[in-house]
């Protein structure tokens, strides 16, 4: 995987082709477990912006009138060059951190994205209107956005970004992608290479890594039509008031404070299981991860012990080597945030049953009880690999302490009376709720977004897709004369 190999190499992608940035410079590459720094992205800069949006403009216009066929031809040819990928694998695990489950989960998921999109592109597109005029015809019909400008995050950088653009595309938009810094290839150049060996058309697909002022050009831009952001609520909020004072379209997905509800019916070796996942996979770094696990008390001190027993048996350390369970964390800033959450926590009486503790970015798992609702490790998002628990008496009380937050991305259910689980389900206010699964869900079908400061938008996923990334137009045709009184 040496620089000298890649096409991405101190390039950005723009009008399909791979080139030296304008003015930003390049970003390092680095392997998360060692800080090796294996290659050199560029860094776009504002006046790349504007070039790249010049031609997405462009492009967009023959995109959209192309066949719907051909955009389709698109699509899958993106599929399959990236089932063919050599090493797409090993650069999401060196480039995130993460295990190799969690990068084959991640190109199959974005191989799905692209597939139901390309299904997507032969979608009725309008709808006849009934009309109280004589000779009318009206149709509400579908158009797309234009150009979508597209913020994506470092930790499913792949699917994230494949997301929003398989999508947009397939609907007719061109899309302009701003990966994090943290994962500038497989977040944004390899996703472009992927597209050059499909020999998609030069223009539809834009990647300028790069920092904040490249994502302030972007979102502030006229000819940007809409603005999908998928990150933390803070830097959402910013989004949303410029592009508020705008008048531009936006989709946010933002963080969660998520809560896993254990009933007093629970399996308990099964809830554990659940709960580990939820709140352990990809060292906690995900927006729909569990950072509140809600325990019924007839049933808490049994969970508590299966949950630390798990805890204290994952293996953590370079994802590469066989065995190893949890990555590091993402980087130094993170790592520091997530300890001083703890340790904050823990200076207001709460109690680490295992974990704790880290070597280099390496944190180990970590089950924590006793802690003060009002301090931010339950309050906030942690993104880390840590559980606090609340021991809670009853179903009343464990809605009423799951429903006590400011976010609404997502919540789980656990208990054997399905039916009783399910009605517990239905009283959480959140736009995702599971029985008797985990929190992290994704399906490319199924409407993926949040309320509250969880997002602020539509949805992505399936049909959601269509309102996401159109906007509808009336239009009449009249066949007789019209007869107006001037």
């Amino acid at each position: 995987m040496a620089e000298h190999n890649h096409s991405w190499s101190n390039a950005i992608f723009v009008d399909g082709q791979f080139r030296p940035p304008a003015s930003g410079g390049t970003l390092p590459v680095r392997d998360k477990s060692s800080d090796e720094v294996f290659g050199v992205a560029g860094a776009a800069g504002t006046a790349d912006v504007d070039a790249a949006v010049a031609s997405s403009v462009t492009a967009q216009r023959t995109w959209a009138a192309l066949p719907y066929s051909e955009r389709v031809a698109v699509l899958r040819g993106v599929a399959t060059a990236l089932e063919q990928a050599d090493g797409f694998r090993e650069l999401i695990m060196r480039e995130t951190g993460s295990i190799a489950g969690k990068a084959d989960y991640e190109i199959a998921s974005a191989v799905g994205e692209l597939t139901e999109a390309a299904a997507l592109a032969s979608r009725p597109v309008g709808e006849v209107l009934q009309t109280g005029h004589a000779g009318r015809f009206s149709v509400s019909e579908r158009v797309p956005v234009g150009l979508v400008g597209a913020i994506t995050p470092w930790n499913f950088p792949l699917v994230l970004g494949m997301r929003v653009i398989a999508p947009a595309l397939a609907l007719g938009n061109t899309v302009l992608l701003k990966p994090s810094p943290e994962t500038p290839v497989s977040g944004g150049l390899a996703i472009a290479e992927l597209f050059e060996r499909a020999g998609a058309p030069a223009g539809i697909l834009q990647v300028l890594p790069g920092g904040e002022g490249v994502g302030r050009r972007l979102v502030e831009h006229p000819d940007v039509a809409m603005v999908h952001f998928t990150g933390s609520t803070t830097v959402g909020r910013e989004i949303a008031r410029t592009a508020g004072s705008l008048l531009k379209k936006t989709s946010l997905e933002l963080g969660g404070n998520n809560a896993l509800l254990v009933l007093d019916d629970a399996d308990i070796d099964q809830a554990a299981m659940i709960g580990a996942w939820s709140s352990f996979h990809y060292q906690g770094q995900t927006c729909i991860s569990a950072g509140r696990h809600i325990v019924d008390r007839a049933v808490a001190d049994a969970y508590l012990r299966n949950l630390t027993d798990r805890a204290a048996a994952v293996t953590v350390g370079d994802p590469l080597r066989d065995g190893t369970g949890l990555g590091p964390i993402i980087n130094d800033a993170q790592l520091k945030r997530a300890a001083g959450l703890l340790d904050e926590a823990v200076a207001g009486g709460a109690r680490i049953l295992t974990g704790g503790t880290s070597a280099d970015r390496f944190f180990r798992p970590t089950v924590v009880v006793d802690v003060d609702p009002a301090s931010a490790l339950w309050t906030e998002e942690i993104f880390a690999p840590i559980a606090p628990v609340a021991i809670v008496d009853g179903v009343d009380k464990a809605v009423a302490l799951a429903n006590d937050t400011r976010y609404g991305l997502v919540s789980s259910v656990v208990g054997t009376d399905v039916h009783r689980a399910t009605e517990v389900a239905r009283r959480l206010h959140c736009a995702m709720v599971h029985v008797n699964d985990a929190t992290p869900q994704d399906e490319p079908l199924a409407p993926f977004g949040g309320i509250g400061q969880s997002g602020l938008g539509g949805r992505a996923g399936g049909d959601a897709n269509l309102e996401e990334f159109t906007e509808r137009r009336w239009r009449t045709v009249n066949s007789d004369p019209v007869h107006y009184p001037y």
